[in-house]
């Protein structure tokens, strides 16, 4: 029964959806925005990358990073609904997204006077605004 446990749409705004608490995982393709909103948002991915960057950004989500899974051997229920469990109930699941929020607070502190990307952003407008 479509609509009780889950909507299907075809556009939602992204960063809005991600902040909701009761989103427990992000299903993404691993474009880099949507890494980095899962990421700032504190969400746990399941990846399925299609083509370039992606596989690249979901190799360094699922084994470098560990904040998410790799979805492979297909579309199959049985394989959508483990990797889902591996998240929402395992014990790994409990680790990634202990791991995601230590990685949401790190970005978020970034972005902050005084945090790294805050601080890069302010030298390039000064760099532009003294030419």
């Amino acid at each position: 029964m479509l609509g009780v446990r889950g909507h299907i749409v075809k556009w939602a705004p992204q960063l809005e959806v991600l902040a909701h608490p009761a989103v427990g995982a992000f299903w993404t393709h691993n474009g880099w925005n949507s890494t980095l909103e899962s990421i700032c948002a504190g969400v746990p991915m399941i990846c399925m990358p299609c083509f370039t960057d992606q596989f690249v950004n979901a190799r360094y989500v699922t084994h470098v990073w560990t904040v998410g899974v790799q979805l492979e051997n297909g579309l199959e229920r049985k394989t959508i609904e483990e990797v889902i469990r591996r998240l929402i109930e395992d014990e790994e699941g409990e680790e990634i997204r202990n791991r995601v929020e230590d990685f949401k607070e790190k970005a978020n502190f970034s972005m902050r006077s005084g945090g790294s990307s805050y601080e890069t952003l302010e030298s390039l407008i000064s760099c532009i605004s003294s030419s």
